[in-house]
């Protein structure tokens, strides 16, 4: 007769199935607890809120990436260079170098349809100078859209090296262009058809589809630029669960607290309207196009005027504070916790 490792309660949690999105944070945070690298040369390994890998080369180190697309297949192949590409300059690096793995669904894939993808890469590469130097592609079963799935590799020295675990107490947070940008530019491009039967101008729902460019969901201009003025202490890129969810990250990784002021949050008016009409939460909705970044208090000045001077807005939304379990946010007068989302907003639009 066989035996279970678990309570008959825990075992029917563990055999239930799990909703999409990201894998919860518990049970990632234990599968990565059974995978530390022995590796000397890997300084920064599998980790909950680290944006990527990094391995020691000697003269400068590899920051590797790895980052798959399954919302927005009409603008596929600029996502998966750009998110990757992010991830690369959030820790201070160059982004140099992209692989991409590209699944297609048989009966629907054309020629065309790929042509597409490619040349979306490629100019999304062309954009950020870097060059595509492998991947693999392949028409399979069981998809009902194309997948593709980005590994970026770039480089950095040991001085510029940021991580997402290096805020210190009293630091200040900041956040640049505001949010949902990509959650904007996924609502406008999968629901179209919604928006225009709710009475939005046409103009408007092609105006909302750009901000995958204009703003752009790019953050590797001002995470240099950010660089280069201030003492930059951490840096992240918010994407799949918000800002909300990477401010939490962003704790985590760091062992702090986060005092956030709600009036300081910058939602985009765009993201507010599109959100308020599909029922999402601003704050739990995808958001790349945000750059999270702690410095020094002193400093704040110097790194808006910074962004500014690039044409990026730049907002002080909070500090970091010693007690991590404070995590916290602050609506006038009134303290609450920072809302958690088990699961991206943005997919109850595919449900």
């Amino acid at each position: 007769m066989s035996t279970f490792p678990l309570p008959p309660g825990q075992l029917s949690a563990a055999l239930s199935p799990l909703p999409s999105g990201k894998l919860p944070a518990a049970l990632l945070t234990a599968l990565l607890a059974q995978d530390i690298p022995t590796d000397p040369r890997v300084l920064i390994g599998p980790r909950v809120g680290e944006d990527a890998a990094v391995i020691d080369m000697g003269d400068r180190l590899l920051i590797a990436k790895a980052d798959p697309i399954t919302f927005a297949t009409d603008a596929i192949g600029h996502y998966a260079v750009t998110v990757n590409a992010n991830d690369i300059a959030v820790m201070g690096g160059t982004p140099r170098w992209f692989l991409a793995t590209l699944l297609l669904p048989e009966t629907r894939t054309t020629a065309a349809l790929v042509q597409d993808i490619f040349t979306q890469v490629r100019q999304a590469c062309h954009e950020l100078g870097i060059a595509l130097v492998g991947g693999h592609t392949e028409i399979t079963v069981g998809l009902e859209r194309p997948i593709l799935s980005g590994h970026m590799l770039g480089e950095v020295t040991r001085q510029r090296l940021v991580t997402s675990a290096g805020v210190q107490v009293g630091d200040a947070i900041l956040l640049t262009k505001g949010f949902p940008v990509e959650g904007v530019s996924i609502i406008a491009r999968e629901c179209a058809a919604q928006l225009a039967s709710q009475g939005h101008a046409p103009e408007d729902i092609a105006r909302w589809q750009q901000f995958l460019f204009r703003p752009g969901i790019s953050v590797v201009k001002e995470a240099q630029v950010l660089q280069q003025a201030v003492e930059v202490h951490a840096m992240h890129d918010p994407t799949e669960g918000g800002v909300a969810t990477g401010l939490w990250e962003l704790a985590q990784a760091s062992g702090v607290g986060l005092h956030m002021h709600a009036e300081q949050l910058p939602v985009l008016p765009e993201g507010a309207l599109l959100c308020q009409a599909f029922g999402l939460d601003p704050l739990g909705t995808i958001a790349s196009g945000a750059l999270l970044a702690a410095v020094p208090a002193a400093q704040v000045e110097r790194a808006i005027r910074a962004c500014a001077e690039i044409g990026i807005a730049c907002y002080h939304i909070g500090m970091a504070a010693a007690d991590a379990t404070e995590l916290v946010l602050h609506t006038g007068t009134q303290m609450r916790p920072l809302p958690t989302f088990a699961r991206d907003e943005i997919l109850t639009l595919f449900q």
